[in-house]
């Protein structure tokens, strides 16, 4: 546990550059041109993570904001991912987790059943999540270990399937995304895209960035969108007029910088994916590898942001009208275009689709939120986690961007329930 916890507290950005360089003289490039590719993916991670850090803690206040002028009164509370990422990495479940995550994905890539080596195992949190609530309830670690397993092993399979359509829609050649949360409901853009091409007139309405600015010119420019959207949230948010030209300028600079830092990084990617493809190729002529990544690097498309934006105020009034629903949106109304990322090429990056898509998904996120609110927050106790200050340690919780409020972890929850 020291070993995993030593390395996860070093982060992606410097975690990540540390398995590149490895990989990289692995695959026998020379050591300064491996250094080199290390280092732009770590700086392609730092500038992705301070850029999205500055989205969320611009967000953050907003999204408060508005949970506050609305007066809405819910009774669970979502305490945000990092609250779930200490959940995930602080129970008994994690060496057996890790160790059996890594053998599973080995043991896969030796018979061929894989193509994916998921080095994201600072995001491995998300399968371990599923696995909390599961000990939580069942209080077996073997039971909870599966369950973790059987999240990674659908994800991974997803993972494989979608990357050759990701790869082209965002040019990321040998990348793919087995990633916990985001990869669960491509199933669901697949199934709502496959509706809506069946409409008349919603089929018809282009609003792929492309559509956009030539329709639009400047006002439908990426920075344009941005400025506007994050105005429109201001002002819902009850700000002062100085304040909301500061969240549009903050907006409109995370739409524009995002996309710069996620070439950094794949300008590092691509030196080690050019040499591992040359050498494994030559060790397995027939086989072709992908390397999994972090969703982050999706989150930089326009459509993705833009229409993630828009789900903040979409998903607060979804809160009050669902029938049922106790969960009350918070920390995460920031992460929110995480949930659909994936989703992106298959509605054809139009934002309509993408919007009703993410109806879709956070009408299915607040339910499951609400049902698992009593063995998330027992997980937290069992975790010992530490709270933001402005929730109370007696608040029911369930977070919004987790592998526990997917569809996915949601079922394996219910399953293991039954062995409790």
């Amino acid at each position: 546990m020291e070993i995993i916890n030593w390395v996860i507290d070093l982060g992606p950005s410097v975690m990540m550059p540390i398995i590149f360089l490895i990989l990289a003289l692995c695959f026998r490039i020379r050591l300064g041109r491996a250094f080199k590719a290390a280092m732009l993916v770590g700086i392609g991670f730092m500038g992705i993570n301070l850029i999205i850090t500055l989205l969320l803690e611009s967000m953050g206040p907003a999204a408060e904001a508005m949970v506050k002028r609305f007066d809405l009164q819910l009774t669970v509370i979502d305490p945000g991912w990092p609250v779930a990422a200490a959940i995930g990495w602080g129970t008994p479940i994690v060496p057996f987790a890790v160790i059996s995550i890594i053998l599973v994905n080995i043991i896969l890539l030796v018979f061929n059943i894989t193509k994916t080596v998921n080095i994201d195992i600072f995001n491995f949190w998300i399968f371990m999540i599923t696995g909390a609530l599961v000990y939580s309830i069942t209080g077996s670690i073997s039971i909870a270990v599966v369950a973790s397993l059987l999240h990674f092993i659908v994800v991974l399979i997803i993972g494989d399937v979608t990357a050759p359509r990701i790869q082209s829609d965002y040019n990321l050649k040998g990348i793919s995304f087995p990633h916990g949360t985001t990869a669960v409901f491509v199933p669901f853009g697949i199934a709502i895209n496959w509706i809506i091409e069946r409409i008349p007139g919603l089929r018809k309405v282009e609003a792929d960035p492309e559509s956009i600015t030539k329709k639009f010119g400047i006002l439908g420019e990426p920075l344009t969108l941005g400025a506007i959207i994050g105005a429109l949230l201001g002002i819902l948010a009850g700000f002062n007029i100085s304040s909301v030209l500061t969240l549009a300028v903050t907006v409109a600079a995370v739409m524009v910088l995002l996309p710069k830092m996620v070439d950094v990084l794949v300008e590092g990617l691509s030196i080690i994916r050019e040499a591992a493809e040359s050498f494994l190729k030559r060790k397995f002529p027939d086989r072709e590898f992908y390397i999994a990544m972090d969703t982050a690097l999706l989150i930089g498309h326009p459509a993705v942001l833009a229409t993630g934006l828009l789900m903040i105020p979409s998903t607060l009034l979804l809160a009050i009208i669902l029938p049922g629903n106790r969960l009350l949106p918070f920390t995460d109304l920031a992460s929110l275009s995480f949930l659909f990322a994936m989703c992106a090429p298959y509605l054809k990056q139009n934002m309509v689709r993408l919007y009703i898509t993410g109806l879709v998904i956070m009408t299915m996120v607040l339910y499951i939120g609400t049902d698992i609110a009593t063995a998330f927050t027992e997980a937290a106790n069992l975790a010992n986690v530490t709270l933001p200050d402005n929730i109370s340690d007696t608040t029911e919780l369930a977070n919004l961007v987790g592998g526990a409020s997917t569809p996915l972890g949601w079922l394996l929850i219910k399953i293991a329930s039954f062995f409790g």
